[in-house]
């Protein structure tokens, strides 16, 4: 007996997504689709657009023409007589729960302790119960090898630390979609290989993610579709092995060249 493969679920459609900053054009038609259960690394020089593409995804930034949806859904905007109207900030706000990131600062409440930081969202936007949040924590502190230092603050823990609480904290919310904006640029670098640890687990526990960073060793291992960026528009894409392996544009090429 012969069984049919299940249908691949895009859960990430981009589509000719346009955004500027008064006359500077950052996004100039960028096109994605990330399939769920997948890794997108987003790749590129400073000011390529990667990071504000990133925000238009759980529109943290407007966008001035296209689509983005997630898992079919059109985020920020509705449809309205043949274009876009925005939506609310609260029904905004309603999207984004299923949407987490991961930013290149960990943004953790100094005044709150790992635990406390990671309980906040599910208990205060989820409506979750304490007790059911507390569990869910001790689970995500365990998961990000810091079961030992949920009591800490934040001032207490190394950035890499930090960041681990920051990705538990989003991942208490149960996204489907998770954003990393250069998670370890800010990092030092012995701290960098405990943070992309949590990420390549997160990949091979089959949570779609899309990051940008600069790592191409973790690129080239975790990612399924590597998007080299320039100058607001996607120059190519496609496997780590076809991007990273053997780019087709001189751009891409030197690009890669000169970060290894």
């Amino acid at each position: 007996m012969t069984t049919t493969p299940s249908p691949t679920l895009t859960l990430v459609d981009a589509r000719q997504v346009r955004k500027s900053f008064g006359t500077h054009r950052v996004l100039d038609g960028i096109d994605l689709r990330v399939d769920q259960g997948s890794v997108a690394c987003l790749l590129g020089p400073s000011g390529s657009g990667k990071s504000t593409f990133l925000r238009c995804i759980n529109h943290l930034e407007s966008i001035d023409g296209g689509r983005i949806l997630v898992d079919g859904e059109l985020i920020g905007y509705r449809e309205h007589r043949g274009g876009l109207r925005e939506m609310r900030p609260r029904e905004v706000a309603v999207q984004r729960r299923s949407i987490g990131m991961v930013f290149q600062r960990f943004h953790l409440f100094p005044h709150l302790t790992a635990r406390e930081n990671i309980i906040e969202a599910p208990m205060r936007v989820a409506g979750r119960r304490r007790a059911d949040a507390l569990v869910d924590a001790r689970e995500l502190l365990d998961r990000v090898g810091l079961a030992d230092h949920a009591d800490h603050y934040p001032a207490q823990l190394s950035g890499g630390q930090q960041q681990r609480v920051a990705i538990a904290r989003a991942l208490a919310m149960r996204p489907q979609l998770m954003l990393f904006d250069e998670p370890t640029s800010a990092l030092d670098p012995e701290l960098v290989g405990d943070v992309l640890g949590v990420m390549r687990d997160l990949a091979r526990d089959g949570m779609t993610m899309i990051v940008v960073t600069h790592e191409i060793g973790f690129a080239r291992e975790v990612a399924d579709t590597v998007v080299f960026m320039d100058a607001g528009v996607v120059v190519e894409a496609g496997t780590p092995d076809e991007v990273i392996g053997a780019p087709r544009h001189e751009r891409t090429r030197a690009f890669i060249e000169s970060v290894l």
